[in-house]
């Protein structure tokens, strides 16, 4: 009968499945329903395959968040030290490219979802912590502080302390993705994410820069 396949369930239709239509279905669920509610047999589903496909490209659920991690978070975070790497010119400029860099490829995607999992579930699961510390915490915080390290070694910021201030730098961060993935949707006033992330750059940039540094006029 003409059209009899559309009637069959996507599993029965296609039988394979990219890694990639995979990782998506799981963003999707980890960030709907978190990583502890979130069954194999469901990502499976929503990909369209069955839990056979699934375990050829990962072995179990912990495996199969790392790769979302890996694809969507830890991705962004190589873009950004490629354009840190590539960058030439004032660092207040190279500040505002990564901040607005990391909105546009992460803040604003609905992966961003995994960060405030992971803040939420962490003490839940140790290890997926410390993979998460290890690949994502501490390798975005070493391209923080390099970068002001080598602003102050150049005189375009002032003296500062790079610890200190490369969390000062993060905090708001992750509070804009926390309100978009918990706050906002039962919010009745609406928080503009790149209103925001200018005011806060705005602020920053007016702490970092020497007082008659041009680029304390343009920060916004």
């Amino acid at each position: 009968m003409e059209g009899s396949l559309d009637t069959k369930p996507r599993w029965e239709r296609r039988k394979d499945a990219r890694p990639e239509e995979l990782l998506a279905a799981a963003v999707d669920l980890f960030v709907e329903r978190g990583f502890a509610s979130t069954r194999l047999e469901d990502v499976a589903r929503r990909a369209g395959v069955s839990k056979g496909t699934l375990y050829l490209y990962y072995e179990n659920k912990e495996e199969l968040f790392k790769a979302v991690v890996r694809n969507s978070i830890v991705r962004a975070l190589g873009e950004a030290e490629d354009s840190i790497a590539g960058f030439d010119g004032h660092s207040a400029d190279l500040l505002r490219i990564l901040i607005h860099g990391w909105w546009q490829r992460l803040g604003a995607t609905k992966a961003s979802g995994i960060i405030k999992l992971v803040m939420a579930e962490a003490g839940n699961f140790p290890e997926l912590a410390q993979f998460y510390r290890e690949e994502v915490i501490d390798r975005g915080t070493k391209m923080i502080s390099s970068m002001l390290e080598r602003a102050v070694a150049s005189g375009e910021f002032r003296p500062v302390d790079v610890n200190m201030v490369t969390q000062v730098i993060i905090a708001p961060m992750l509070m804009l993705v926390t309100w978009r993935h918990s706050v906002a949707p039962c919010n009745g006033s609406e928080l503009d994410p790149m209103v925001f992330l200018d005011t806060f750059l705005d602020l920053t940039l007016r702490g970092l820069l020497p007082a008659d540094n041009p680029h304390r006029t343009s920060s916004a």
